[in-house]
């Protein structure tokens, strides 16, 4: 089982916000989101990516128009889960089942194109969502406006299902039972956040989302400070999370990363297939 990533948009920041010592030029990030075919479970998406949703919609917030002015995504329109989908006969309504690795705007964005899907997501981004207001929701980036109205009522707990212990990594949840794919709890970026590993690989493929925002980044040494200090849900627990999925790619793992742009040989654009 093989997932191939989409990019569904580019956003750019300052290099020395995501590499400790980069310059003060600006880099281009990619915006991925992924799709996976699983044998009884059919077409499964991790995410949706940035969407039209979130950054053109006639009836978004004021806090998420000022969002989407100020980080100035560049959707791709082939990358949108829609055309994206049409590449291998499939449509929105095809999808039953998007693995939600956090909630914020970039991950969630187009959910309400999915009207037939089961979300599975952590019930700590849950209940971090419910237990904080407004404003502590759009300090942390989290827009309870882009989740579908049913959202809840729709979602299955990733850690609802049996445990399995990973090398290198924290214990993850198995979540189709069979041990094909695994979130692994990842701390310290959002509520939440969580990877998604292909452990059946040869070589074992990991997800690891916003851990880092670029590959570069996952040695001590190059992490950035000030951005994950001032964004971060927890930074000592991010650094812990890096610290893990450094391992894990020192093992022989493959790590892909949401927001790296170094293409990786698992992106639609590379040539792979689901």
């Amino acid at each position: 089982m093989t997932p191939v990533f989409a990019n569904s948009a580019w956003v750019e920041a300052r290099e020395r916000f995501v590499l400790r010592k980069g310059s003060w030029q600006k880099r281009a990030l990619r915006v991925r989101y992924g799709l996976f075919v699983h044998p009884s479970t059919g077409p499964v998406l991790i995410d949706t990516g940035y969407t039209a949703r979130c950054l053109t919609g006639p009836d978004r917030s004021v806090a998420l128009r000022a969002y989407g002015r100020m980080l100035a995504p560049r959707l791709i329109d082939a990358g949108q889960p829609e055309p994206f989908l049409g590449r291998f006969g499939l449509h929105p309504r095809d999808i039953k089942t998007v693995l939600v690795t956090h909630l914020h705007a970039d991950h969630i964005s187009g959910l309400c194109d999915f009207q037939n899907a089961t979300f599975l997501c952590s019930n700590v981004a849950i209940a971090s969502l419910q237990q904080r207001g407004k404003l502590q929701n759009l300090r942390h980036g989290i827009f309870p406006e882009l989740l579908p109205g049913d959202f809840e009522t729709r979602m299955r707990a990733v850690e609802d299902s049996p445990i399995q212990s990973v090398s290198h990594l924290p214990a993850g949840h198995d979540v189709f039972g069979d041990g094909s794919v695994l979130t692994i709890p990842l701390p310290g970026h959002a509520p939440g956040h969580l990877a998604v590993l292909f452990p059946k690989r040869e070589a074992p493929l990991l997800y690891a989302t916003d851990t880092q925002w670029i590959s570069d980044a996952l040695r001590p040494e190059a992490r950035p400070r000030l951005a994950p200090r001032l964004f971060a849900e927890d930074f000592d627990k991010a650094c812990r999370s890096s610290d893990q999925v450094e391992r894990f790619q020192d093992s022989g793992g493959a790590v892909v990363l949401c927001h790296d742009d170094s293409p990786s040989g698992f992106d639609f654009d590379q040539g792979t297939r689901p």
